[in-house]
């Protein structure tokens, strides 16, 4: 069992292009819980030195407010990772980012070699997109408990590649890839984001992905763009009724006449000691996010 750790908002994590400078600069002033700062696939391999520049001296700029801060890098077998992780390396530990995030990570073996890297007091975030880490999900998992691995993004567009699947509404050849990551990063108390919706010019097919990725038990979901942003937390944000019906449910169950009572029937419903509890996390996520307004 992990301790129980501070809830962050993580119903948003922007994708922003570490070769363009504007949209470095644009994140500052969007709506995002987490903007990742990417140096891998947004970025061609000629401006791999460039990103890894512009990404640096963003973070060392700071004005990103209660933004989480992520960066991803280039794996570390390809020309480009271990310079990021340099580079990351020299920020003042105050411009460190909160997280790093790194691509095509398989193995256990691969993130003691992150955890060796990366700046001190920064987590570990990893990408799950091949079916090697599907397969290890557990034992990716379970280093949590040895290292400063706190969270699991599945790369869907990677997965579905490396699959032969099509990624068609519904995701049905992806369910037991995502349902099982999940299961593996409720275990060992890890933040899990959902992969990226790539149609931007559907938002039906967003909000609807958006409202099947927070059913299943995403924190959030990774965005490739600005406009997704409001569709994506009124999906992954508790709405006003579901705090008022938390508030009821954990009041209901501190009242005095209610002491050591397990079952209670609150507006016509049986409700546990279990409920309980999931309403005391909805109203801590709604504070959560409050707080960062």
């Amino acid at each position: 069992m992990t301790s129980k750790k501070t809830i962050r908002p993580r119903r948003s994590a922007l994708y922003m292009p570490g070769a363009n400078a504007r949209a470095l600069e644009k994140a500052r002033t969007l709506d995002a819980d987490c903007l990742l700062l990417d140096l891998e696939d947004a970025v061609a391999p000629e401006a791999k030195a460039e990103a890894r520049a512009q990404v640096c001296a963003a973070l060392a700029a700071g004005g990103y407010g209660t933004r989480e801060r992520i960066v991803r890098i280039n794996a570390l077998d390809t020309p480009w990772g271990v310079d990021d992780l340099a580079a990351l390396q020299n920020l003042p530990e105050a411009n460190s980012p909160d997280a790093v995030l790194a691509p095509k990570v398989s193995t256990p073996e691969q993130i003691a070699s992150l955890q060796k890297a990366i700046p001190s007091g920064c987590d570990l975030w990893i990408m799950i997109e091949t079916p090697q880490s599907i397969f290890n999900l557990p034992a990716l998992a379970a280093c949590a408990q040895t290292t400063r691995l706190t969270g699991f993004v599945m790369g869907t567009n990677d997965l579905a590649k490396e699959m032969r699947a099509n990624l068609v509404p519904g995701r049905a050849p992806m369910m037991s890839a995502l349902t099982l990551a999940v299961l593996a990063a409720r275990q060992y108390g890890l933040t899990i984001l959902d992969g990226v919706y790539n149609h931007i010019s559907d938002p039906q097919g967003f909000a609807a992905e958006c409202q099947q990725g927070a059913d299943m038990g995403f924190e959030g979901k990774t965005l490739i763009h600005p406009s997704q942003l409001d569709l994506c937390h009124e999906a992954f944000g508790p709405s006003a009724a579901e705090v008022e019906q938390a508030r009821k449910i954990v009041a209901a169950f501190a009242a005095p006449e209610n002491a050591g009572k397990g079952v209670l029937k609150i507006e016509g419903q049986m409700t546990e000691l279990l409920h309980r509890d999931i309403a005391a996390r909805t109203l801590e996520i709604a504070q959560a996010i409050a707080s960062r307004s």
